[in-house]
């Protein structure tokens, strides 16, 4: 298993881990088709953006991308895994990555919004919700978390 940097090329792919990850907490065919221009992965992202394929025996089975929000915040913009990967330690390895490589960078607090269903694993690396954005759906807020970040 590795961890690389995504190629613009694999713009597809990510999409539909995005899509069937989201799918993966009960949302239905048309809501995901009615998110799809939040889910989709464009060319234009990979190559404006951080982004780092998990490779599991050369096939693409998770990602997460980020980017400077401003001089001193990071977003971590997308962590997804295929469902079947889901629940096997591979969204930890993905976090870890993550939090490795922007250890040396001038940044106090990384933020993110939430899958409402994936508060607590955000909340397991020491993410904490300060806010909420309510979505489309009636009565679903997603949880604006944030990281703040010790420099020793």
């Amino acid at each position: 298993m590795t961890i690389q940097k995504a190629n613009p090329n694999d713009h597809e792919i990510l999409t539909e881990i995005t899509k069937k990850s989201k799918a993966y907490w009960g949302y239905s065919n048309e809501q995901i088709q009615n998110w799809s221009q939040f889910l989709t992965v464009s060319k234009g992202y990979i190559e404006k953006n951080s982004v780092f394929n998990l490779v599991d025996n050369d096939k693409i089975i998770g990602y997460y991308s980020f980017f400077h929000e401003s001089e001193n915040i990071i977003k971590l913009d997308n962590l997804f895994v295929l469902p079947d990967s889901i629940g096997k330690g591979f969204g930890k390895v993905l976090m870890d990555d993550f939090l490795i490589r922007i250890k040396n960078e001038d940044v106090q607090k990384v933020i993110l919004n939430s899958e409402p269903n994936a508060e607590v694993f955000y909340s397991k690396f020491g993410f904490v919700k300060v806010g909420q954005i309510e979505t489309s759906i009636k009565d679903r807020f997603m949880p604006i978390m944030e990281l703040l970040l010790e420099k020793v």
